[in-house]
């Protein structure tokens, strides 16, 4: 192809490799789930394309709104799709693209070099789950539009008027025949976008919400912008933690015809980190490119510290997970043709881009430790620490998988087990105090259900040290009753191991009060922490126990919120005499008798289970550090903006 050829975006370059029939009939294959995951990732599709615009350098701005009636709206200015005949499908390429399974530009390599969207299915998805799109392309001097009604053109392509403007407007209605959910979250949009912004420095995003009008009259409205890039996305996931080295170390390189961005910053905490990206894409099972970073730092930093004699006094050998201990970092490559594999597709294969960033890390990290020597000294110094304190949490972590599951003996003796051993049916509902554990015990069904009462607060993992954790013998029933262990894995960083998982449902069930609130972020933070596999395989749930029961007579009602008991002292009450109504409000789980807690939030048939995910696992990553951190502003600005019962003093 001609150099004329690869920079002229036009209908040729759109190839197609198969229809949209399937999408319809199953709609998660494509999209995950049908539920809100699924809803806010037609956005994403969307805004793919505009971002592929973006990485080809033909665009820098993208507007995303949400509309009325929960539609949204993507504008970009980039070149504005083909719309030209189709030399093959004889069409206008912009409907083939619309209509048409895997149509686009980013198949043609000499098109989109690289493409966020390729892991994707593209905007022909989001039409086929759409009762109504629009689509307008500012493109040659000219406005050119059509419509489509679940996927279909309602008239060809048309000239619906002239504009020097250039881009792409997609308008789109979810299908609420096929989403169980139809609301969009402005804090999940708000969280990606951000994202996005931070790993494609110099695009500017913003999200406006038009779904109701502020006191002023305006839109609640955020723009995402970054000049710094990694640098300033591992500031603001590192933002409420104390920094060890004064700024983020940054490295930017183009090796083998990979683009290998990394930033990372060491702070006085204990967790390892690390966030990667692939085409703007979270691999959230790592890969290669984690690999070949992991690998760098170590034997770059190890090389530095025998050279200076650093390691001189220390006893014990050190290892590579020694080296990232307090470590928070970002990884962003892009790659052509990536290949993804491990158990949700979010780990990178493709064994070229280790290299990448392995020569990527070293060459940057050698320079930043010979100019920066008084910063190389306080990395190995903390280095030195981690290796006697991963000493000291062997020892603790072997005691608790020597007293656990792996011997078969030695299950908690406050467990109440179920009698079926299949962990596919069997639940454990992890509940707050020996009061409302015995209720618990009383209300379940004994065949799958088990109880596991945990005294008090649990220890706040984000502030200790591992060995301490494996001490705390709440934790260490934790462990111990799930029957899961941590273990090294091939890239010798620490892995939680679900071979004998004994439970496919771990249910969190506290008190409706603050005191449950905080039991529960402590018990999330452990597992974000240190069991994080549990979260991504979808094993962790909480329960939702009701606020009140509204009672008159005989009749009662359960009501979740004080919107429902309102409704409910209104159906239950005659004439208009509401005070012969009765509404108790429930502050902890011991105040129902097991029959009620069965009914209400342990039966399968009639409970509601939230299922705990990780959208963003930078963004959970940075939650957790300053809810459970020891910087105070922060927390409370974020409990005053999110709080639905706290009250917080002056």
């Amino acid at each position: 192809m001609s150099e004329e050829n690869k920079n002229n975006y036009g209908a040729e370059n759109i190839q197609v490799l198969e229809g949209l029939e399937a999408v319809r009939k199953r709609p998660a294959m494509y999209i995950g789930d049908i539920g809100t995951k699924g809803l806010h990732h037609l956005v994403y599709e969307v805004v793919d394309n505009s971002i592929d615009e973006a990485l080809a350098g033909h665009c820098d701005d993208i507007k995303v709104t949400i509309l009325p009636g929960n539609a949204i709206r993507v504008l970009d200015n980039g070149r504005g799709i083909p719309t030209g005949m189709h030399p093959k499908e004889k069409k206008s390429a912009l409907e083939v693209v619309m209509t048409v399974l895997h149509a686009g530009g980013k198949f043609d390599k000499d098109t989109y070099k690289v493409s966020g969207g390729l892991h994707g299915v593209g905007v022909s998805c989001v039409n086929a789950l759409s009762t109504h799109l629009n689509v307008r392309v500012f493109r040659e001097g000219k406005i050119f539009q059509q419509e489509y009604s679940i996927g279909k053109p309602l008239y060809d392509v048309k000239v619906i008027g002239e504009s020097d403007q250039r881009g792409t407007e997609v308008t789109f209605q979810p299908d609420d025949t096929i989403f169980q959910a139809t609301e969009y979250n402005f804090e999940t949009l708000q969280n990606r976008l951000r994202e996005l912004a931070y790993l494609n420095k110099g695009i500017k995003l913003s999200l406006t919400d038009e779904r109701e009008a502020l006191e002023d009259g305006s839109f609640h409205s955020e723009i995402f912008f970054s000049e710094g890039g990694l640098k300033e996305f591992v500031t603001y996931i590192d933002g409420t933690r104390e920094k060890l080295i004064p700024e983020a170390v940054y490295c930017e390189s183009d090796k083998f015809g990979i683009p290998v961005e990394i930033a990372f910053q060491y702070n006085t905490g204990y967790a390892e980190n690390l966030h990667s990206y692939v085409n703007n894409i979270n691999t959230i099972e790592g890969g290669t490119h984690v690999a070949g970073f992991r690998r760098a730092l170590t034997r770059t930093l190890k090389s530095y510290a025998e050279k200076q004699k650093l390691l001189d006094k220390l006893k014990i050998e050190i290892s590579g997970e020694d080296f990232r201990e307090g470590l928070t970092g970002v990884i962003s490559v892009k790659v052509a043709e990536p290949q993804f594999e491990g158990q949700t597709k979010t780990k990178l294969g493709n064994n070229e881009v280790m290299g990448a960033v392995d020569q990527t890390v070293a060459e940057m990290l050698e320079n930043y430790l010979e100019e920066h020597p008084k910063e190389a000294k306080i990395i190995v110094d903390k280095v030195v620490l981690a290796a006697q304190a991963r000493a000291a949490a062997r020892k603790a972590r072997e005691m608790v998988q020597r007293k656990g599951a792996m011997s078969g003996m030695g299950l908690p003796g406050k467990l109440s087990d179920c009698s079926k051993t299949d962990p596919k049916i069997c639940e454990i509902f992890l509940v707050e105090g020996d009061s409302a554990g015995g209720t618990a015990k009383q209300g379940r069904d004994r065949e799958f259900q088990a109880i596991l009462p945990l005294r008090g607060k649990i220890l706040n993992v984000e502030k200790a040290l591992e060995h301490k954790i494996y001490d705390n013998e709440e934790v260490r029933n934790m462990f111990t009753a799930l029957g899961v262990h941590i273990a090294t894995n091939e890239e010798g960083a620490k892995e939680l191991n679900l071979d004998n998982l004994r439970y496919h449902k771990i249910v969190i069930m506290t008190d409706a009060d603050v005191d449950g609130s905080h039991i529960r972020t402590l018990i999330l933070t452990l597992f974000f922490r240190y069991m994080k596999k549990l979260i991504e395989s979808g094993h962790l749930y909480i329960a939702t126990p009701p606020l009140y029961m509204v009672k008159k007579g005989k009749d009662f009602k359960y009501c979740w919120d004080d919107a429902g008991r309102d409704a409910a002292v209104k159906e239950l009450a005659k004439e208009g005499k509401e005070d012969s109504v009765h509404v108790q409000r429930y502050k902890g789980l011991g105040e129902m008798n097991a029959e009620q807690l069965w009914e209400t939030t342990m039966d399968p048939a009639r409970r509601t289970l939230k299922q705990v995910t990780l959208d963003s696992a930078a963004e959970a990553d940075r939650i957790f550090s300053m809810l459970m951190g020891d910087d105070v502003p922060p927390r409370r600005e974020f409990i005053e903006t999110h709080a639905k019962y706290a009250k917080i003093d002056a």
